[in-house]
């Protein structure tokens, strides 16, 4: 087989564990994962009542085009259908830009530690990939503008960042772009976007007609409690989104996923509800945190990473015997804190209590 050369050195993604593996390991019967940042409160109350009289005609193939979503998803932002693209959730847009605009002879520019995927498609494209680290959990945006250089085809810029949760200032962001040479695509992933309370935050959607380098990418995985059915989607210029559809396979999207994101999309009250239960949980791990003298990111996502008295790992293995499932900073590029999605009320509940005696029993040493 002619392999890649660059897929030698590289690994498949690897999930978390699962919910029955860690019952089994540890003979538990009740288990809360923590670990993915889904969204505890389900989905919008409509998608459950959609499977009751749902209503697809197997046999006919989904309709590429997306066209009932694509006029809903242009009428709710305010932008022509022509600027949206939309994927197997936003990891297949990912894998479309880095498809199109990525291979031998160009690099990319992102941040260390963030989503792990961005580099991941630039490496099996055979791209350079250059990593700026994070200054205090935010992106070095001065790192990245030093590192451009004529090679240099796709930036890319995670906000909320996972896994620190941290926003990008918009004055920055601003300035950033300005300076970008016009030939490079500046991807913004805010897989997030629905969690975000920052009152300074300008909606990076108005910034696409200023710079039309820029693409948007934005999940109904995350708030809108879709992730069993990937759909995400891109806003960005006509002229970009023409050329990523030419990549895009053609029935990327199953009929079931178009009509669940259609009628999850109408509900704007549970986004407001999921924001806001969010937000007040988010408050009583930051008590937490202080208390107990842990550093803790300042999150706008629906996670946190916190610091941990011990190893990630040690922390994480203890925490799943206990129950709670969260991913390892070890295993993020952040050690000494672990990434906890934030449960609802009952789940954080138990989590805390885990978390307290795993620091009892860490003596308090950090």
């Amino acid at each position: 087989m002619q392999w890649r050369k660059a897929l030698k050195d590289m690994k498949p993604y690897t999930p978390g564990k699962s919910i029955e593996d860690v019952k089994k390991m540890y003979g538990l019967t009740d288990v809360v994962k923590l670990a993915s940042n889904e969204n505890p409160y389900g989905t919008v109350p409509a998608v459950q009542d959609y499977f009751e009289n749902m209503s697809i005609n197997f046999e006919v193939y989904p309709d590429g085009y997306a066209g009932i979503l694509r006029t809903k998803m242009a009428e709710k932002l305010g932008v022509a259908e022509n600027r949206l693209i939309f994927g197997s959730g936003s990891d297949e847009l990912i894998v479309i830009i880095a498809r199109a605009l990525l291979g031998p002879g160009t690099n990319t520019i992102t941040a260390t530690p963030t989503f792990p995927q961005y580099a991941h498609h630039a490496e099996i494209e055979g791209a350079e990939v250059k990593e700026i680290p994070l200054v205090n959990g935010h992106h070095d945006l001065n790192g990245f503008y030093q590192a451009i250089d004529a090679d240099t085809s796709v930036i890319w810029l995670c906000s909320p960042n996972n896994p620190t949760g941290t926003l990008i200032n918009q004055e920055d962001l601003i300035g950033f772009l300005e300076k970008v040479p016009e030939n490079i695509l500046v991807v913004i992933d805010e897989a997030y976007f629905e969690y975000i309370v920052d009152p300074n935050y300008v909606n990076t959607v108005d910034l696409i007609d200023q710079f039309q380098n820029v693409i948007v990418l934005r999940t109904f995985s995350k708030a809108y409690g879709l992730a069993a059915f990937r759909v995400g989607y891109g806003i960005g210029h006509p002229t970009i989104i023409t050329n990523l559809d030419i990549v895009r396979s053609p029935f990327n999207i199953t009929s079931t996923s178009l009509q669940l994101a259609e009628i999850a999309l109408e509900d704007d009250s549970f986004i407001t509800m999921c924001r806001k239960l969010n937000r007040e949980q988010m408050e009583r791990f930051k008590e937490f945190a202080e208390v107990n003298n842990l550093h803790i990111f300042d999150s706008e996502a629906n996670f946190l990473l916190i610091e941990v008295p011990m190893s990630a790992t040690d922390a994480t293995e203890k925490l799943l015997g206990q129950g709670f499932i969260v991913r390892s900073g070890d295993a993020l590029g952040v050690p000494g804190y672990i990434r906890v999605t934030i449960g609802t009320e009952s789940q954080n509940d138990g989590f805390l209590e885990a978390f307290s005696a795993l620091i009892e029993g860490a003596g308090l040493e950090k």
